[in-house]
């Protein structure tokens, strides 16, 4: 029996152009809410995820038929303060909100909120007959922030390890996250190596089963350069039935999405389809140079291009005693596209038309 992983573009199904982490003049970005909104559709985006700094603001009035304002915020813990801020190791997690949910978890009503967020404190909603919650770095402590946000329906995104200074020993006791960024462009563009394969799969081959997105993390505040230096270079491709909220939480809660990565005037590669069928994992690209099939074993494969020429798609074979597989597509111009990762049990259970 065939599993549709990404379904083909149909009357039924479209893919949208998304941002899952965005800030703006509510935390430390330097935009509005609304110049967000315009600036991403200009260069193709149906949706942007607001996840200002501890700080969850509604934003449903931006949204109409062409684009949709996920709700959320961005949560962090870390160790004690360097005294230059320049070694403390630090966690940073989003929480994307359901819909119409707007109340904030881990919220303690004076710690933890600064900068233009606190000019928000009294329009925050949370649970009033919860004590004030007490952040901690350690792998518990991000582990019960995880946990609150789960219990309150939230998609749950793992940000930019390397920006925060955290490698395996660090992460490797975190539980119970949706999905980790595999790119965070605004950190890249900051200098940092947040192209976070190898930390994906570390997660993977601890048996943990999650999605990986990318994201601008867009503050557009270099002075230095242009403006939008740190926006449209890293973004989710979500498939859904429509642009309701409720479709789309929907589709990100069920790894119907993959990432990609590009430039404002490139847009990076793309998955047009993507089934497993009898052990055969097969896929249709848009003009790619290469397709790398990564798995948990030492038996990876790829198909490459001749030199001068582009391929648009591959098919792959399950061998040996693969536990998951994942894909990345590499286009002429350098620039990358991620599948979530699919674990073969899964599948193999799996029956569908």
């Amino acid at each position: 029996m065939k599993y549709i992983l990404l379904p083909e573009k149909s009357e039924n199904i479209n893919y949208y152009k998304a941002n899952l982490h965005c800030h703006s003049v509510i935390s430390d970005g330097r935009k509005t809410p609304e110049q967000i909104k315009a600036d991403y559709m200009a260069h193709g985006y149906s949706i942007v995820a607001y996840t200002d700094h501890n700080m969850l603001v509604a934003h449903d009035d931006l949204t109409d038929d062409k684009f949709l304002a996920l709700n959320g915020f961005e949560i962090d813990v870390g160790e004690e303060h360097h005294p230059k801020g320049e070694a403390n190791k630090v966690c940073h997690i989003c929480f994307i909100s359901p819909e119409n949910n707007h109340k904030m978890v881990c919220y303690h009503r004076t710690d933890n909120i600064w900068g233009n967020a606190a000019k928000y404190r009294e329009s925050a909603q949370y649970d009033e007959s919860l004590p004030d919650f007490i952040r901690e770095y350690s792998a518990n402590g991000v582990n019960a922030m995880i946990e609150e946000a789960k219990k309150n329906g939230c998609f749950v995104t793992y940000n930019h390890p390397a920006w925060s200074l955290e490698n395996y020993p660090c992460y490797n006791g975190y539980e119970g996250m949706d999905a980790m960024e595999i790119v965070n462009y605004g950190c890249v563009v900051e200098g940092y190596d947040d192209n976070n394969g190898h930390c994906y799969e570390d997660f993977l081959n601890q048996g943990k089963r999650i999605y990986c997105i990318a994201s601008d993390d867009n503050h557009n505040r270099n002075p230095d350069t242009h403006e939008d230096c740190d926006s449209y270079g890293g973004y989710t491709v979500i498939c859904s039935p429509s642009l309701s909220y409720s479709d789309i939480f929907n589709s990100l809660k069920n790894g119907m999405f993959y990432s990609s990565t590009g430039t404002p005037v490139h847009t990076g590669p793309e998955f047009l389809s993507l089934s497993y069928e009898d052990k055969k994992v097969t896929l249709k690209t848009s003009k790619v140079r290469s397709v790398y099939f990564m798995t948990n074993l030492r038996y990876c494969q790829s198909k490459n291009a001749p030199f001068g020429t582009l391929i648009d798609g591959a098919e792959f074979e399950i061998k040996r005693d693969i536990k998951w597989f994942r894909i990345v597509l590499v286009d002429e111009f350098g620039y990358k596209a991620y599948s979530n990762a699919y674990f073969i049990d899964s599948l193999d259970s799996f029956k569908s038309e």
